[in-house]
């Protein structure tokens, strides 16, 4: 059983420690990274164990909701396939994972990609976890009874349940969320709320473990969830391979994980003001307005800006300009993108106001600002 709760946002010291070891002599050098993960004296051992179930510590029973997202499901096998074998070989041996569902029948992705159910709901439920794969909110209820009633079963065997993207809106359309905080994506806040006010829930993390019931946002999300499930029932050498097997490098990506990275990891106090924040560097690229910020914080505009006022001295529309800004100084040592690329990655409609404000806060134009990052006449 999982502990009651994990903290959000935050990838386990063991993970991180693991990886710094195997990374120290290898840098620049993944293969010898992964390698040396593989290398463990736990992963070892996986070379002799054969790839039956009693062998397997992380075992995983998959539902696929109609029009679900592929890449939530995409992102769990692949992250579990990582950690179950050495190597880049994908034979489930520490993990196992399995889709379930009504036999012969297949579940279509919100893509238009049919995955295949592998396996009938089994009155055994020999399952570490039920994961719960939402689809399109509209397709919610059109999922077979059949579903619901496996959940209740495996709810009353004590099973965690894990509700994934919208699949947090499936467990609690079936009542099993009540007395449980929800993870939510900000996108879907209002429609949280409309269905079910009861219901506690936060949007300023990756996902939530409440004691038997388990939630993410979706989205890469996912793999920093299967990475910690990963931890819990396999150690840290596997989740520490299944972050650096499925990380997109920040140099070369604009992710949340790698924004935040860029941003220094930025934390508050205060609950709103963190949520907002989380808001910012989660739309960098396609700023949002400062009223929608407010409303999915279940704030106003004049109260936000009081606490943002209050807790950094600026204004919510300042802060967010600057955070824009202060990624693309990052960009700027960090790719080789063009001045007008960066502008329009950070938000900016003309290259013109990009420069302009990025010269009032740092001294100088972001053209001679790259040269003195590379000179080294400036500290990066």
């Amino acid at each position: 059983m999982p502990p009651p709760k994990v903290p959000p946002d935050a990838l386990s010291d063991e993970i991180g420690a693991a990886a710094h070891q195997a990374s120290a002599q290898n840098a620049g050098d993944i293969g010898a990274l992964i390698g040396r993960l593989d290398a463990s004296p736990r992963a070892a051992a996986t070379r002799k164990r054969p790839a039956h179930a009693s062998a397997t510590e992380l075992r995983v029973g998959i539902l696929l909701w109609p029009q679900f997202p592929l890449l939530s499901l995409a992102g769990l096998c692949d992250g579990l396939r990582h950690a179950a074998d050495v190597g880049d070989q994908s034979r489930q041996i520490r993990c196992s994972w399995t889709i379930l569902g009504v036999p012969g029948q297949s579940v279509q992705a919100s893509c238009g990609v049919a995955v295949p159910v592998q396996e009938s709901l089994s009155s055994e439920c020999d399952y570490d976890y039920i994961a719960v794969i939402g689809g399109l909110l509209p397709a919610i209820p059109t999922a077979s009874p059949r579903y619901q009633a496996f959940l209740h079963f495996a709810a009353s065997l004590g099973k965690p349940l894990i509700g994934i993207c919208t699949g947090t809106f499936a467990l609690a359309h079936a009542g099993l969320m009540a007395g449980r905080q929800a993870c939510v994506h900000p996108y879907h806040v209002e429609d949280w709320k409309a269905a079910f006010p009861a219901l506690d829930y936060r949007t300023d993390c990756h996902y939530v473990f409440d004691g038997d019931r388990i939630s993410c946002a979706g989205g890469i999300s996912i793999v920093e969830l299967t990475a910690e499930l990963v931890r819990l029932h396999c150690g840290p050498d596997r989740a520490a391979k299944v972050i650096h097997q499925m990380t997109v490098n920040p140099a070369a990506s604009s992710t949340h994980v790698a924004r935040r990275h860029a941003l220094g990891y930025g934390t508050a106090d205060h609950d709103k003001l963190r949520q907002a924040i989380v808001l910012m560097e989660k739309n960098i690229g396609t700023p949002l307005e400062i009223a929608v910020i407010a409303r999915l914080v279940d704030s106003s505009s004049r109260q936000l800006e009081r606490v943002f006022l209050a807790e950094t001295r600026t204004t919510p529309s300042e802060f967010y300009r600057n955070a824009r800004l202060k990624y693309a100084r990052w960009m700027l040592t960090s790719t080789d993108l063009p001045v007008i690329t960066i502008a329009y990655e950070c938000g900016f409609s003309d290259a013109s106001h990009f420069i302009r404000h990025f010269q009032q806060l740092y001294g100088m134009p972001p053209g001679r600002m790259r040269k003195a990052l590379q000179a080294g006449t400036v500290e990066a």
